[in-house]
Order: structure tokens, then C-alpha cells, then sequence
């Protein structure tokens, strides 16, 4: 009865989430983030990030939208692979399905993390990007899931892009791993 009672406090739990990731970048930027994913506020977006790093999808994934005192995005899987074409970078995802929207009140301040997206807000998949400055014209328009708790000062180092779409030309700065950590 002991053990039936344990395990049924323990389904009762939830599922066992990952509470971060540490990103190595390298390039212009050198050195360790940490973030930390609220898996409270946005429970499908970080498995779908957790489950991504854990494969090893997000390694060699560059920085490919980077825009002074805004933000900058990663995590094309599918097109933004260090040393390969770089022309689509930004436009793919991963082999996953795309996710709903999981809004909150959450601002989008420097250092949180949000999920990238197109024109429908139920399309974020594998991209995210990281606040160099806030952003709150993206509160409620975006899903949070996380917010840099080490290495903003690799952050700010990160290269950034040219024009208004931030695109990185040249050799981008890239994660070079990322790991999930509890």
C-alpha cells in the first residue's frame, strides 16, 4: 500500500521537466548561458526545447537574426547549422509539430527568452531568441519560456546582424552545445 500511495504521489506530480539549458557559444561571443525554462508557464514549449537539446539538435545551430538593442534569435535546426548554407536560415524548425501559443503576463524584459514565430501565433517550433534590452510591444504576443540567469555579458557579445531584419552575414556566432540541466 506504502509504495502504491509513493507512486501515485508521484504521477500526481506531473511530468518530470528539465529546468535549463546551458548554451556554450562561440565565436564573437565566448563562453556559457544559463537559462532558466519556466516549465510552469509554457509546459509544451520547453519540453519541445528540452526534447531538441537532449538530441543534440541545437548543437551547431548558429545565431542567425541578431538585432542591436533588441534580441537575438537561434535555433533553425533544420537551416542554421554552422558552415552550411546560410540563405534559409531562419525560415526552418525541427521535425517536430508546431506548438500553441502559451501566452502570459510574463514582459518581455532583458535576458527572458521567447519563442520565435511567424504570423501565427501558434506556429513557434525550434527558434528562440534572447532580450538584449526589453521588448514589451511583445508582451502577449509571444511565448516566454525562460530567462538568462548567467552570461549576459556573453549575450551582449553575441555578432550582430545588419539591416532591419538583423540578418548575420559572414561567419555567425553559433551554440556549440547545448545541455539540459536540472
Amino acid at each position: 500500500m506504502r509504495k502504491a500511495l509513493t507512486a501515485l504521489a508521484l504521477l500526481a506530480a506531473g511530468p518530470a521537466f528539465a529546468t535549463g539549458l546551458e548554451v556554450q557559444v562561440e565565436g564573437d561571443a565566448n563562453g556559457t548561458i544559463r537559462i532558466d525554462l519556466f516549465e510552469d508557464v509554457a509546459p509544451k514549449h520547453v519540453e519541445q526545447i528540452t526534447a531538441l537539446a537532449a538530441e543534440g539538435q541545437y548543437d551547431g545551430v548558429v545565431f542567425h537574426r541578431v538585432i542591436e538593442g533588441f534580441m537575438a534569435q537561434t535555433g533553425d535546426v533544420e537551416f542554421g547549422k554552422a558552415g552550411g548554407d546560410m540563405s534559409a536560415a531562419g525560415r526552418g524548425g525541427s521535425g517536430r509539430p508546431d506548438l500553441p501559443a502559451e501566452f502570459s503576463d510574463l514582459p518581455f524584459d532583458r535576458g527572458v527568452v521567447g519563442m520565435a514565430r511567424s504570423q501565427n501565433p501558434n506556429s513557434a517550433n525550434s527558434q528562440f531568441f534572447i532580450m538584449f534590452d526589453a521588448g514589451h510591444f511583445l508582451n502577449g504576443q509571444y511565448t516566454v519560456v525562460g530567462k538568462v540567469t548567467e552570461g549576459m555579458d556573453v549575450v551582449d557579445a553575441i555578432k550582430r546582424g545588419t539591416g532591419q531584419n538583423g540578418s548575420v552575414t559572414g561567419k555567425p556566432d553559433a551554440m556549440s552545445k547545448v545541455t539540459v540541466t536540472e
